[in-house]
C-alpha cells in the first residue's frame, strides 16, 4: 500500500525534448595543403609568365597582376583584355542566345562584371576560354570594350576545367557534345595520346560514345540508353583517332537499333499504349545488361560494348509487343518516378 502511494506522490516524468538536428559539417583535410601567402605573388618580369604577358600586350590589354594559384602553384595573371580578342574554345556545347540574354540583364542590374573569364593560348596564340562562352556573349550584349580575364600558361587547362563549369547547367546532350568535340581536337593536336589518359577530362566513356550519336541526330533521346552504356562502355587503350573510328560505329549501330526501338513504340501505340515510359521500358527489354549489379570495386564490363549491341539489336528485332501488359509499364513509371 506504501508502496503504491509513493509511486502516486512522484511527479510525472515530462517527455525528453527531441534533439535538435545539427546542420551537416564538412571535415578539414587532414593536412594543411598549398602554398604560403610569401610564394603567392609572382613579379610582372618572371620568366614563368613570359609568354603570356606577350599575349596580353600582343592582343592590346593592359596587364593587372600575377600569382600563383593557392592550391597546385600553377602560374596566372590578371589582365584586361579587348572583348573581341577572346574566343570560346571549340569545342564547348552551343550557345544559348537565351541564357545569355539573361545573363547580361543580370550583369547590367548589378552594374559590375565580378567573375574573371578562364583564359589560355589556344591554337594559332589565339585567346581561349573554356568556362566563359555565356559571360563571353553577355558582353558583347552589354556592349563591353575590356573584360577581365584570369589567363594560365598551361594550354591543357582548357581541356580539364569543363568539368568545373557551373555557368549554366549542362544536360547530357551538351556535356557529350563538348566531350567529343574534345576528344576530336585532342586527337588533331596529339594524335598519339591514348583516349584512357584523358579519363578526367571526358568525364564518362560512354560521353564520347553519345556525343558522335548526337552529332549525326541531334534530338536522340541519349537518356534512354545511358545506363546501358554505362554498364559496357570503357576508355579505350587506343590512341584517340583509332578508338574515335570504332565508335563511329558503335554510334551507328546505336542509331540502327534506336530506330528500331521507334517502330515497337508505333506498334505499342497502334495497340492503345499512350504512356510517356514507352521509350524506357522498350529499351530496358532490350538492354542485355539491365539485370546485371557490379561489385564493389569491379570496373569490368559485363560484356564488351561491341557484343553489348549486337544482343540489343538481336532483341529489338525479335521483340513481341503482344507479350506487353499495362502492369509492365507501370513498374517502368515507378522506377523512373524513384530516379527523379
Amino acid at each position: 500500500m506504501s508502496t503504491a502511494k509513493a509511486k502516486s506522490k512522484q511527479a510525472p516524468r515530462r517527455k525528453s525534448a527531441p534533439k535538435k538536428r545539427t546542420r551537416g559539417k564538412l571535415a578539414p583535410g587532414r593536412a594543411a595543403r598549398g602554398l604560403d601567402a610569401a610564394e603567392v605573388a609572382i613579379a610582372m618580369d618572371s620568366e614563368e609568365i613570359t609568354g603570356v604577358v606577350e599575349l596580353v600586350r600582343a592582343a592590346g590589354g593592359a596587364l593587372i597582376g600575377a600569382y600563383r594559384d593557392p592550391l597546385g602553384g600553377r602560374p596566372l595573371v590578371l589582365a584586361s583584355l579587348p572583348l573581341n580578342a577572346v574566343q570560346p574554345t571549340p569545342f564547348q556545347r552551343d550557345l544559348s542566345p537565351t541564357h545569355a540574354k539573361r545573363l547580361a540583364v543580370k550583369i547590367d542590374e548589378t552594374a559590375a562584371f565580378l567573375d574573371p573569364l578562364i583564359v589560355v593560348r589556344g591554337e594559332d596564340n589565339k585567346l581561349w576560354t573554356p568556362n566563359g562562352r555565356h559571360r563571353l556573349a553577355a558582353g558583347k550584349v552589354l556592349g563591353l570594350k575590356q573584360i577581365t580575364a584570369l589567363i594560365s600558361p598551361d594550354e591543357k587547362l582548357a581541356y580539364r576545367i569543363l568539368a568545373l563549369n557551373t555557368e549554366k547547367a549542362h544536360n547530357l546532350r551538351d556535356r557529350s557534345m563538348e566531350v567529343i568535340r574534345m576528344a576530336r581536337s585532342l586527337a588533331k593536336r596529339h594524335p598519339a595520346s591514348k583516349e584512357a589518359q584523358y579519363s578526367a577530362e571526358f568525364e564518362a566513356p560512354e560521353l564520347l560514345t553519345l556525343g558522335i550519336v548526337y552529332e549525326k541526330s541531334s534530338r536522340f533521346a541519349g537518356g534512354a540508353y545511358s545506363s546501358f552504356l554505362k554498364k559496357v562502355d570503357r576508355f579505350a587503350d587506343r590512341t584517340l583517332a583509332t578508338s574515335l573510328r570504332e565508335r563511329e560505329g558503335f554510334a551507328s549501330r546505336l542509331l540502327a537499333i534506336d530506330a528500331q526501338a521507334k517502330r515497337i513504340i508505333e506498334a505499342l501505340q497502334a495497340r492503345g499504349f499512350k504512356s510517356p515510359y514507352l521509350r524506357n521500358y522498350v529499351v530496358a527489354r532490350i538492354n542485355p545488361v539491365r539485370f546485371h549489379k557490379s561489385k564493389k570495386g569491379d570496373t569490368k564490363p559485363p560484356m564488351p560494348l561491341a557484343q553489348a549491341l549486337t544482343r540489343m539489336a538481336a532483341a529489338a528485332k525479335n521483340f513481341k509487343t503482344d507479350t506487353v501488359s499495362s502492369a509492365d509499364l507501370a513498374w517502368v513509371a515507378v522506377g523512373a518516378g524513384a530516379q527523379e
